[in-house]
């Protein structure tokens, strides 16, 4: 497709709507007070398939307990899963606890703003180590997830990103990027895709309305084919339901007084504890009584 011959003016003038649009919208996440890498890495491992509301609460207390590299790589398993509280996915929480001690290990209890080193730590995956790089150093790096693949997808080829392959969304993404402010773009095309371009998007309250292929084009979003599995009776329940009665145990208890307190059977219980225990987050005491891992 030939581009208009003003593309780069109406880039540049799409690049300052999104970027004010994003500041009259910020809701004001605590992490967005700081660009200070350790801040700045706690916030996004947080965010990695979590609700920013619920990131929000829990962030401050984590930060307060846990203030930098050291104090994080100092603490318990089990005293990091107990600030970690519901916030969920508590996987998260131990790849976390892990990078913290090698980076006080290895980094002198700095946190890299390189991405390529990054990405080499405990649960930093390609996209959270160019949200950290951008936010925290100012890297001219796009932060690709979920919420920034449709959007691009949108903007730049008019089409849902299950219909452009990955490679071309990055592409795409590393040339809409804003090189001066890049860390506000990435956050602004990630709170874009979270509050307006979503799998059916409300395109009167865009800022890239008037430069958005989609848009131009008329299509009307197909809904996400996607399903999650019920939560009801899964294994999932059973695993958050043992973990939350864990961290308010101080010590060691038996499965079949975990299945009574949570008045579940005790196999659902025990595959649960299996589950837990073989992703490290709890541990069975030689006496085979059940604790968050230490």
């Amino acid at each position: 497709m030939v581009l208009p011959a003003d593309e780069p003016s109406r880039r540049g003038r799409a690049r300052e709507a999104l970027l004010d649009w994003f500041r009259a919208n910020d809701p004001g996440y605590p992490w967005r007070r700081t660009s200070e890498p350790y801040a700045v890495l706690v916030s996004e491992v947080m965010l990695q398939q979590t609700q920013a509301a619920r990131v929000a609460h829990t962030f401050p207390r984590f930060i307060a307990r846990f203030p930098d590299v050291a104090r994080l790589a100092a603490a318990s398993r089990a005293d990091v899963l107990r600030q970690w509280g519901a916030l969920g996915y508590p996987r998260r929480a131990i790849a976390l606890h892990r990078t913290a001690r090698i980076l006080a290990d290895d980094h002198d209890g700095i946190v890299p703003t390189d991405p390529a080193v990054l990405v080499t730590l405990p649960g930093v995956g390609p996209y959270t180590a160019a949200a950290v790089a951008s936010i925290a150093s100012a890297a001219p790096v796009p932060a690709v997830d979920t919420n920034v693949r449709r959007v691009v997808a949108r903007l730049a080829f008019g089409r849902d990103p299950d219909e452009v392959p990955a490679s071309d969304i990055g592409r795409a993404a590393a040339g809409w990027l804003d090189p001066t402010e890049p860390g506000d773009w990435n956050q602004a095309v990630m709170d874009l895709g979270r509050a307006v371009c979503r799998w059916v998007p409300r395109c009167d309250a865009c800022p890239l309305g008037g430069v958005c292929r989609f848009r131009a084009s008329g299509r009307v979003a197909r809904r996400s084919g996607r399903r999650q599995p019920p939560f009801e009776g899964s294994i999932r329940q059973s695993r958050g339901a043992v973990l939350r009665e864990l961290r308010g145990r101080v010590r060691a208890a038996p499965i079949e007084t975990i299945a009574a307190s949570l008045d579940l059977p005790i196999p659902r219980v025990d595959r649960a504890v299996d589950a837990l225990e073989r992703d490290g987050l709890i541990e069975r005491t030689v006496t085979g009584r059940v604790r968050l891992a230490r």
